[in-house]
């Protein structure tokens, strides 16, 4: 296997936020006396800040600012505070290449400046080369245009990037930018839909690496 480049999702890849925000989520549905749909919040999982409100909005509708200033304010006494646990393989994953020369890079969904404090607090902003965010692109994923950009800035063609993803979304934008692609499903597993695509998918980051290094 060939590649110069390796791009990373975040949430819920890197760091097991997904249950603590879907928790707050629910318990921000809770305070403001809103109905908590699981399907519909898995549905939002690797979609950014722009996509998440077109899916809240027709569940929510005027009810929607409520609870995002609800959800917000308790997410981020957490997230903006605490250190997220790192998910099981990344540090080995980030040394590996690291010890090849192989330059990284995160793309998220998350806005910036969370992102940024987030990978801070759990001691892994230090890897990678690059950030691309959510809030700097005009169409979130499943658009390939979050890795594309994360590949430019890397000044590595997209085709020669491997890209890590936990969700269904994520892995619809990475092999729409043609990386090669591996899916660590985390809270939902990958559908029929995605399967098709012919990725990698393996239960840990750690299973991954072992993936490589024999590859």
């Amino acid at each position: 296997m060939k590649f110069k480049a390796a791009i990373f999702d975040m949430d819920g890849l890197l760091l097991d936020t997904e249950r603590v925000c879907m928790r707050v989520f629910k318990q921000a549905c809770e305070n403001v006396n809103l109905p908590f749909y699981e399907d519909n919040y898995l549905s939002i999982i690797g979609k950014n800040s722009a996509g998440i409100e077109k899916v809240f909005r027709k569940t929510y509708g005027d009810d929607l600012e409520k609870l995002q200033t609800e959800w917000r304010k308790n997410y981020d006494a957490i997230v903006k505070h605490q250190a997220i646990p790192v998910k099981h393989g990344v540090i080995e994953l980030l040394e590996w290449l690291k010890a090849h020369n192989i330059p990284t890079a995160v793309a998220t969904s998350t806005h910036r400046e969370v992102a940024l404090i987030k990978l801070e607090l759990a001691g892994l902003s230090q890897y990678f080369d690059s950030f691309t965010c959510g809030c700097e692109v005009k169409n979130g994923k499943p658009d390939p245009e979050i890795y594309l950009l994360a590949a430019e800035r890397l000044g590595v063609p997209a085709e020669q990037c491997l890209a890590f993803e936990d969700s269904n979304n994520g892995v619809r934008s990475a092999t729409a930018a043609k990386m090669t692609t591996f899916q660590i499903p985390d809270l939902v597993a990958p559908c029929d839909e995605v399967k098709a695509l012919g990725h990698n998918i393996f239960p840990s980051l750690q299973d991954a690496l072992i993936y490589l290094k024999n590859a």
